[in-house]
């Protein structure tokens, strides 16, 4: 005769408790994987904060007093880029920052007024290894005055400002042209994942001398070993580089 189809089968207690005396420990063990699996993705998240806020502060500091101090080298250099090339002393520009938010980039003047507009005649003597990035060591669009302060990386002084507004930061990769970006691989577009800056790893390490490729390692090692300390350590870089001015042009 069939058993009732409704018929319910009642656990064994004594393969209950078996089971329960077994697996019941892994409860507490999970919690406990849990608890500390919270615990250093809080520690994470305060070290990376704390890390954001001291140098957002480095980057308020020394920007605000390099403006104050360098107040006159700034008029100095202003009146002579007009004495030689009549026209605005700094040149604004469109680059993309953090997660590809467009700003204004301020720089000084290192070209002539139509320097933009007689780049596409030069593309086929871009010397920059990759084709991203356009550089040349003997560009006629650049002026006398503008040589000067590019070997010398003065142009590059008014990006204090956009330091201090919070575009761009003291220490970071360089911020890239839009035309830049839209070639950029998925590996390249980690460059976008923190605050561009006006100094960088591959800027005190031979600079437009380092193919754009190789660039795109220095900014991502950076970025994956970023603190405080080896901001500091860069900017401390930044300043034999400068003198030297190796890969500078």
């Amino acid at each position: 005769m069939s058993e009732p189809a409704d018929r319910r089968i009642e656990p064994d207690p004594d393969l209950r408790e078996a089971l329960l005396r077994r697996y019941g420990r892994v409860r507490p063990d999970g919690f406990r994987q849990r608890l500390s699996f919270q615990g250093k993705r809080l520690a994470w998240k305060a070290v990376v904060g704390s890390t954001y806020v001291f140098k957002r502060l480095l980057d308020i500091v020394v920007s605000a007093e390099l403006l104050i101090l360098l107040a006159p080298l700034f008029l100095i250099v202003a009146a002579l880029i007009r004495l030689e090339s009549p026209g605005p002393a700094f040149f604004r520009q469109i680059r993309v920052g953090r997660w590809g938010r467009l700003f204004p980039m301020w720089k000084f003047r290192s070209m002539y007024l139509d320097a933009e507009a007689r780049q596409a005649a030069l593309l086929a003597r871009n010397e920059s290894s990759g084709g991203v990035i356009f550089k040349m060591k003997h560009d006629p669009r650049v002026t006398r005055v503008g040589w000067f302060i590019r070997k010398t990386s003065i142009d590059e002084l008014p990006q204090l400002w956009n330091v201090l507004v919070g575009d761009m930061s003291l220490v970071g990769p360089r911020p890239a042209l839009p035309g830049e970006v839209d070639q950029y691989s998925l590996a390249d577009r980690r460059r976008l994942e923190v605050i561009p800056g006006i100094t960088c790893i591959w800027q005190v390490s031979g600079r437009s001398d380092i193919p754009f490729p190789e660039q795109v390692k220095l900014d991502v090692r950076y970025i994956e070993s970023s603190s405080f300390w080896q901001d500091i350590l860069l900017l401390l870089k930044t300043v034999p580089a400068v003198l030297l001015g190796r890969g500078a042009y």
